[in-house]
């Protein structure tokens, strides 16, 4: 039986302080909700649905991949979009009926309502989110407060728009002793996180209709920011060795740009070999392009010491390098920072005037207080013990709970895993139970640009950084398999 053509009324609102593309999406979640849309219907196609709003296609792009990526909606190529059939229970009007009547029969102060849904939901296994419960936030507070005590005049006007000055050139000596990187202070820039740091480099370097390698799968979240600014992605495979160079060449070998996530790929993990770094550098020098090394969580290697960036081989000054203080310190910062080319510091220094007046100026002296009084080594040597211990406690928690249906292999770094299904599973539909329970899982099919297809690997991404102990190990990894039952 066909699929039910549904002709959806959606509005907006332009004077909302909500963005558009999170309206769109809000609007679908409600019409779902309501039974407006059922399982299984089609929904309007991203053109037709722009040209409804009188709104970019990119736009309505984003809303339907917040949708797809929380499990509501499924992409089926050329056969158009749809609401996913697999939607749980609790998204439905009758369930959500059953749901207000049972908050307004029990007690309000009952202990087992407050305990239905897991403590701090949002951070359950978040891939990405350090473990928060470890920050010295004592010294954290100690240094911004006196920074905020001080008086410092320059603390009081605008801030440079390229970065604290102190803090770009601890940042270039951190680089230098711990990834390899040798750069001048003048190269670093420092922005309001990952985002802006790609909105930089795109804007100083971009042209239109420019199209770039991506990593299949890929960093969900730059996926999409990218895809907004109009780069037309190529999917580049990525296999044991990291990404297939030669298959990028097949594909399209005069792209503008290569994103690549080389220490640690995200989200499969591996690291890009040494031949392929020479090949993909090779290949850059060849066509003239640019390479956007994302060193998210490189700190975080637990067998020997971090391995080099790959700007450390650039010799033809071809890789911007991205690095961030949300993975090192938390996330709260909005704290990023790029190493420009020598050749290309002058228009980045133009840009960053004209972008905005650069992060906050309090946040950024701290910052290069925490690191000039030794605080930040010492913080990394400490994560990288903790982290190691708590990856090896989930990795045992989930075989031990959920055995012979998944695969687990240990990560050689960074901040998450990957549960692997051993069995054909919808892992959209898993990880939509599982964020009805509290988790903050992602479904691994959701990073693959090209869609999902056969050959798509079917599992969740999981954050080990903030699983406190072995007991909450296996409590996660039970939640985890009642949501892989359904």
């Amino acid at each position: 039986m066909p699929a039910r053509e549904h002709q959806l009324s959606i509005e907006i609102d332009r004077n909302e302080a909500v963005p558009i593309y999170l309206q769109i999406s809000e609007r679908f979640k409600a019409a779902i909700a309501a039974g407006h849309l059922r399982p299984g219907d089609r929904v309007p196609a991203l053109r037709g649905l722009a040209m409804q709003l009188n709104t970019a296609r990119g736009t309505v792009e984003m809303a339907y991949n917040i949708l797809v990526d929380e499990g509501y909606l499924q992409m089926r190529g050329a056969a158009g979009t749809y609401v996913s059939p697999s939607l749980p229970p609790s998204v439905t009007l009758a369930a959500a009926r059953k749901k207000r009547e049972r908050a307004l029969s029990a007690p309000r102060d009952s202990q087992s309502s407050r305990n239905a849904v897991p403590d701090n939901d949002a951070t359950l296994l978040r891939p990405g989110l350090p473990a928060l419960d470890a920050f010295p936030r004592k010294v954290w507070s100690r240094l911004v407060a006196y920074r905020a005590r001080s008086g410092d005049i320059a603390s009081l006007t605008y801030p440079d728009p390229a970065g604290y000055r102190p803090l770009r050139e601890r940042i270039a000596t951190y680089l230098g002793l711990s990834r390899g990187v040798d750069c001048e202070p003048e190269q670093v820039f420092v922005t309001n996180g990952y985002r802006a740091a790609l909105e930089l480099v795109l804007r100083s370097l971009a042209k239109p209709d420019d199209s770039a390698w991506y990593e299949e799968p890929g960093y969900l979240l730059a996926r999409n920011f990218l895809v907004e600014a109009g780069l037309r992605l190529v999917p580049v495979p990525i296999d044991q060795e990291g990404l297939d160079v030669a298959q990028g060449e097949t594909l399209e070998p005069n792209a503008r740009f290569a994103f690549v996530t080389p220490a640690h790929q995200s989200p499969l993990g591996v690291t890009l070999s040494l031949p392929r770094r020479i090949m993909l550098l090779d290949w850059a020098t060849r066509a003239g392009s640019w390479i956007v090394e994302d060193d998210y969580d490189s700190e975080f290697r637990y067998a020997g010491r971090p391995l080099p960036a790959l700007k450390s081989l650039d010799r033809d000054d071809r890789v911007i390098y991205c690095g961030t203080f949300s993975k090192v310190m938390f996330p709260g910062l909005r704290l990023s920072y790029i190493v420009a080319p020598g050749r290309a510091i002058a228009r980045f220094e133009q840009i960053t005037k004209g972008m905005n007046a650069g992060p906050p100026h309090l946040l950024q002296a701290a910052v290069a207080d925490f690191i000039a009084q030794g605080h930040f080594a010492r913080h990394l040597k400490r994560m990288r013990t903790l982290y190691s211990e708590r990856r090896t406690l989930l990795a045992q928690a989930l075989m031990h709970v959920l055995r012979d249906t998944i695969r687990v292999d240990l990560p050689p770094g960074g901040m998450h895993l990957v549960m692997l299904f051993n069995a054909p599973v919808d892992d959209f539909a898993v990880a939509a139970r599982a964020r009805e329970a509290g988790l903050a899982v992602l479904a691994l099919s959701a990073w693959y640009l090209g869609g999902r297809t056969k050959r798509s690997l079917r599992g969740l991404v999981l954050g080990f950084a903030n699983v406190a102990d072995s007991a909450a190990a296996t409590r996660l990894a039970r939640l985890l398999q009642n949501a892989l039952k359904g």
